[in-house]
């Protein structure tokens, strides 16, 4: 009989769910109005037996329009915040009107929805210090309030469908916690789970989502909201950021506002058209208004804001200005609103570290709203784009090492130069002398490139405290010896570099650091431009370093006046370059990578000379997120017995 019952149920339950679905993006006007000639559902309050508790306990139950008892319905549970009862949701944000709404133009599957007290004590009631530890206390009690009694009771109240598909949780604030942690622990139960501007006692990411596999079998919708004002955006973000990096399919909807009923009514509009119906994960990225703003966006600004598709919202304030573009590898061109202020949307932008340039009537400048960066030659803004695999190279809570910038005064150069130091941890109380990684970076960057652009102190950091490379000093050294600043393609440049990082690099670390000073704890890597200087300073000088690290590089094959007389000189000393070199490194980003070729014809003209080598190729092109990932490679592998 429950079967047939059910089976009669079919036809009105997925009567929405044939039709293609339009789900607004945000909230029209009138949507929490009463409207007139519609039809409209039932609110009633039911009591019922709290094992948990020890009591009776209350909670408001709608039921939609047309409701029959002949008909099993699907059921959300939509829980309130600290300061609230299960009155709340009705006091302040009118939910049964917005639902009726939803029916009337076709947007909802009918549901039964049931807002109950979060706060399982004896004396539940909103009332005195609601942040009082008891009280506090009592939201997480309610878990088991809800699972073991007010389920079941409405379960045996109501016609309704009892499995995980056709179970919702959601809550605002405290409420939007309680449903994330209720929700994402018990995947066996919820299928649909909706945090609204959820309340710091949301669980971390990794408690809530554990098994990341089973949390995307599970889940049919996973929905985060906030207002970009709200002072708990961070804890909403933090989830997100974990997803994400997990690959796990949710929404994440930033919206202009607060922490009010504005934000938790738009929740619950976008939120409720999603449920008990066939789902797209991947259209999940286009549920939002707003962006979050990058890492790299400067603290006083908003902007730029990454959308969840990767597309980038530039604005800036420019009244006067005649045409504004923002070029990104490609140029977007701004429209003005009344106020000056330029705005525009970009297409998708890969995954990783971006340079790009605010162009303000044809003058290449720094976006005010951006973090700087010593790149393409010149300071130029930057942007992160967030990427799933970028674990390695997050801020985690393990010991830190240090970042050094150290003066000193070149002889061979004349100068005086600078050089940043990545110190391990805890190498002031060490009385222990380290091996030490020489690293250099490309044209149009310097010195500050591998610790700012490249996030050599995190990867470090992170290795060392997962055991997957010995902790080392890294010297991070400035390349550019020509006044020009980006040559370093000819042979008495790459001469000049080899002498200074000889004469006084070396030398200066090793009279300043505790570091070992023979050739077996020596490494040489640099990217691009400081690939082509690690060639020629490293195959020279083997009896010097034991490591080589060739990022995005090779000898140019349509210069033969460069590459020839080193080709000539590993071919009458290749036995001595493999007996020295514990390793020679050679990487690059995929075929896209624009020294792929060149470096292809080097290996070839390596393998005729004997030359050992390991090659290793990761997708991303000539760009900073593949250096990341030869660092992290290529540190594994240095300095082990």
């Amino acid at each position: 009989m429950k079967k047939l019952i059910s089976l009669m149920a079919l036809p009105l339950l997925m009567a929405l769910s044939t039709q293609a679905q339009k789900i607004d993006k945000e909230m029209p006007r009138g949507f929490d109005q009463i409207r007139s000639g519609i039809a409209t559902g039932q609110l009633d309050t039911v009591r019922y037996a709290s094992k948990t508790v020890g009591t009776t306990r209350k909670a408001l139950v709608y039921t939609p329009p047309g409701f029959s008892k002949k008909t099993k319905y699907p059921v959300l549970y939509l829980l309130h915040g600290i300061g609230g009862d299960e009155k709340e949701w009705l006091k302040g944000g009118n939910p049964q009107v917005i639902l009726d709404n939803l029916y009337a133009d076709g947007k909802l599957q009918p549901m039964i929805v049931v807002m109950p007290n979060g706060r399982a004590m004896k004396d539940d009631r909103a009332v005195g210090n609601v942040f009082d530890k008891d009280k506090v206390a009592a939201f997480a009690t309610f878990e088991k309030d809800l699972l073991t009694d007010l389920i079941p009771f409405i379960e045996k109240k109501y016609p309704t469908l009892t499995d995980p598909e056709h179970r919702a949780i959601a809550g605002l604030s405290m409420g939007g916690g309680q449903s994330l942690n209720f929700g994402l622990t018990h995947l066996n139960t919820f299928a649909w789970v909706g945090g609204f501007s959820s309340a710091p006692n949301t669980r971390m990411p990794a408690e809530l989502v554990p098994d990341p596999q089973l949390a995307k079998d599970k889940l049919k919708l996973l929905w985060i909201s906030c207002g970009d004002g709200d002072g708990l955006l961070s804890i909403s973000k933090r989830t997100h950021d974990y997803l994400y990096q997990h690959q796990v399919p949710h929404v994440y909807y930033i919206e202009p506002g607060v922490h009010d009923f504005k934000v938790w009514k738009n929740g619950l509009y976008m939120f409720s058209q999603f449920l008990f119906k066939p789902v797209d994960p991947s259209t999940f990225m286009q549920y939002t208004i707003l962006g979050t703003p990058a890492a790299t966006t400067i603290r006083s600004s908003k902007f730029p804001q990454i959308l969840p598709d990767n597309r980038v919202v530039f604005r800036v304030k420019a009244p006067d200005a005649q045409r504004v573009q923002f070029d990104l590898g490609k140029k977007y061109d701004a429209v003005k609103d009344s106020a000056g202020f330029w705005q525009v949307t970009t297409q998708p932008v890969s995954r990783g570290f971006h340079y790009y340039s605010l162009l303000v009537d044809g003058l290449a400048v720094a976006d005010p709203g951006s973090e700087t960066f010593y790149g393409m030659g010149r300071m130029a803004s930057g942007i992160e784009i967030p990427t799933p695999d970028g674990d390695y190279y997050a801020l985690k809570d393990v010991p830190h090492g240090d970042i050094r910038i150290k003066r000193y005064f070149s002889k061979p150069l004349n100068s005086w130069r600078e050089m940043y130091v990545y110190t391990p941890p805890g190498y002031e109380q060490a009385s222990q002398k380290y091996p030490v990684l020489y690293i250099l970076h490309g044209g149009g960057e310097d010195q500050r490139g591998w610790a700012t652009q490249g996030k050599t102190d995190l990867i470090l950091d992170n290795l060392v405290a997962e055991n997957k490379a010995k902790p080392m000093v890294v010297v991070m050294v400035d390349g550019n010896v020509s006044t020009g600043g980006l040559a370093g393609f000819n042979e008495n440049v790459l001469r000049t570099f080899e002498n200074e990082l000889k004469g006084a690099v070396i030398p200066f670390v090793e009279s300043n650091f505790k570091v070992e000073t023979d050739a077996k704890n020596r490494a040489l890597a640099g990217l691009s431009m400081g690939g082509l200087q690690t060639l020629y300073a490293g195959i020279k000088n083997t009896d010097l370093f034991s490591y080589l690290g060739v990022f995005s590089s090779g000898w140019f094959a349509n210069n033969p006046q460069l590459s020839e007389p080193q080709y000539e000189f590993m071919k009458t000393n290749a036995k001595t370059i493999n007996s020295n070199l514990k390793k020679l490194y050679i990487s690059m980003g995929g075929p896209e990578d624009i020294a792929h070729k060149n470096c292809q014809i080097m290996l070839q003209k390596f393998d005729e000379l004997g030359v050992k080598y390991q090659y290793s190729e990761s997708p991303g092109g000539h760009t900073w997120p593949v250096w990341r990932h030869d660092l992290h490679r290529f540190s594994q592998l240095l300095f082990q017995p």
